[in-house]
């Protein structure tokens, strides 16, 4: 691989001192970017190509909720939450430290931490490998890392089936799983 030697510096190599008013100097001890922003830089929320540019509700892991969560922003939640999150259109996501005993309706569901109770989404649930749900999961798409804990049922929805999993008739269509694991493998 090339490494360039002894090229003279380009405009974006520059330091921060010399776009410094002159009354400022640098001292051994400030870092060189120390002025180049007055703003706070905003910290990244998790990615996803479906999550859009609208705001994350944030619960801190020292704070516990007791009672029903509803809302029309994504919620990720840190700390302790008991009774039910309603969040349609949305994504909830249980952080690493995050502890859930509440049935969560949402757009979409990622579990890093531990919850207990039934979960609906409209598109899909994923619960990665440090994750922990005992409950039943209704959903389009269902993802389990290796090394999660699941207990519970499945019931894989098409994108124009009902939630209640029953069709015209109302008998109830045979698309449910019943499962107990610590994931071995990956599920899609």
């Amino acid at each position: 691989m090339w490494k360039p030697t002894n090229q003279p510096s380009t405009p974006e190599t520059k330091t921060p001192s010399t776009e410094k008013p002159a009354t400022t100097t640098n001292t051994p001890n400030t870092p060189s970017n120390a002025y180049v922003s007055s703003e706070p830089t905003p910290v990244a929320a998790p990615r996803n190509a479906l999550m859009s540019t609208t705001e994350q509700a944030t619960i801190g892991k020292s704070l516990v909720i007791k009672g029903e969560v509803t809302g029309s922003e994504s919620l990720y939640i840190d700390g302790r939450v008991e009774g039910s999150i309603n969040l349609p259109g949305n994504r909830v996501t249980v952080g690493r430290n995050g502890v859930v005993s509440a049935n969560i309706t949402a757009r979409e569901v990622v579990v890093i931490g531990k919850v207990k109770g039934n979960m609906t989404a409209s598109d899909r649930v994923d619960i990665r490998n440090e994750g922990s749900l005992t409950g039943d999961v209704v959903a389009q798409r269902i993802s389990i890392e290796d090394g999660a804990y699941f207990k519970g049922g499945i019931d894989i929805q098409k994108p124009n089936q009902k939630a209640n999993g029953s069709d015209r008739t109302g008998k109830m269509e045979p698309t449910s799983a019943t499962a107990e694991t610590s994931a071995t493998a990956a599920h899609a």
